[in-house]
């Protein structure tokens, strides 16, 4: 069985919707690393001038590969990332070996023969 891992980028207050279509896209969990910061193109400021930086979460994901574009698009719908800037990022990286992951395989075996 080979993984994609799923890096998603997200404003804070997305997080709970992000990881409960992430799962019902077949996701069997993620690792969340809270209050990390991000800039884009160009800077949000306020009226004061001051620098405008919204909470983001970082979400890991590794998930089957035959099942990870249809998580990927999944959390990139719920999430609006492509209907304005700065609600979020994803991308997928092949991952070349994993250990710890035994119990998922058994899980996702039965799941992804089932897609296929």
């Amino acid at each position: 069985m080979h993984f994609k891992l799923l890096l998603v980028f997200v404003e804070d207050s997305k997080t709970d919707v992000v990881m409960k279509a992430a799962r019902e896209a077949g996701a069997t969990g993620a690792t969340i690393i809270n209050n990390a910061r991000g800039e884009g193109v160009t800077k949000t400021k306020t009226f004061f001038g001051l620098s405008l930086e919204t909470q983001r979460d970082v979400l890991l994901f590794i998930v089957e590969e035959h099942l990870s574009r249809k998580i990927l698009e999944t959390i990139s719908s719920v999430g609006g990332f492509d209907e304005a800037p700065g609600r979020g990022i994803a991308i997928q990286v092949d991952v070349e070996d994993a250990v710890g992951v035994a119990h998922q395989i058994e899980t996702l075996t039965n799941v992804v023969e089932g897609e296929l």
